[in-house]
């Protein structure tokens, strides 16, 4: 019952911006906790939660993980999503807002529309990781088993590992640290000239010790840089070009 109560009110959030300070069955709410505004629980409410095992939901507010903790769904409209070191959850969701994930914490998927998405030293993503508007930030030792994609926004790995591959239609892409990206890269061109209008072209950079498995596909201009120290695979749409050191000149 809980799970449709807050799938009602979500699209009653989309569409009219209503359906606020909605308990649910457990008599949650948006209730205080030690006086901060937070609330705790798996209910779909207005203002700052602390999720347990069952979830978050809210519509303006913060939701947290708590360190090593293990939740579920998390879901927020106007809010960040802050998933603690050796946290574990599923499915972490915001419309206006950034998402971050600890170090070693795990996750089902992340989807943002507006905002940014981090992850820490060595965490895991099962699935996908999206935003439209944000950059996306892979840090030393994170697995993402699906791929990684957004529209706008600059994506970077450092020492991490993608199995899906990479999109984007203008962020900046750096693939560096020893990077392993396997299902190659993809930068699409815009769908729309007239909503779309880039003030310059993407740069994609291949950094020393770092591997693309599969073909990098570029459907519009980009300026790609492949370190002598790098390994890709074929190349359609671009010219690399190729430099030495820690990164191209310029």
């Amino acid at each position: 019952m809980q799970r449709y109560r807050a799938l009602i009110c979500a699209v009653a959030v989309l569409a009219l911006g209503g359906c606020v300070n909605a308990s649910n069955d457990n008599g949650g709410g948006n209730g205080s906790s030690g006086g901060t505004g937070a609330a705790n629980g798996s209910f779909f409410g207005n203002g700052d939660v602390t999720a347990d095992s069952h979830g978050a939901h809210t519509v303006n507010g913060v939701v947290r993980v708590r360190d090593g903790e293990t939740s579920g769904d998390l879901s927020t409209v106007n809010g960040q999503i802050h998933v603690g070191d050796k946290a574990s959850v599923n499915a972490a969701t915001t419309v206006n807002g950034s998402i971050d994930v600890g170090d070693h914490a795990t996750a089902d998927a992340l989807k943002t529309v507006n905002g940014s998405i981090s992850l820490g030293d060595g965490a895991r993503v099962q699935h996908t990781i999206t935003s439209v508007n944000g950059s996306l930030t892979l840090r030393n030792g994170t697995e993402v088993d699906g791929g990684i994609s957004n529209v706008n926004g600059t994506i970077r790995l450092n020492g991490a590992h993608v199995a899906g591959g990479i999109r984007t239609v203008g962020g900046d892409i750096y693939v560096e640290g020893g990077s392993h990206v396997e299902g190659g890269i993809l930068v699409r061109r815009p769908q729309s000239e007239s909503w779309f209008r880039p003030t310059r072209d993407p740069r994609v950079v291949i950094g020393p010790g770092s591997v693309v498995q599969g073909e990098l596909r570029f459907e519009r201009k980009v300026e790609l840089y492949v370190s002598d120290k790098a390994t890709i695979g074929p190349v359609v749409g671009a010219t690399p070009v190729r430099y030495s050191g820690e990164g191209p000149v310029g």
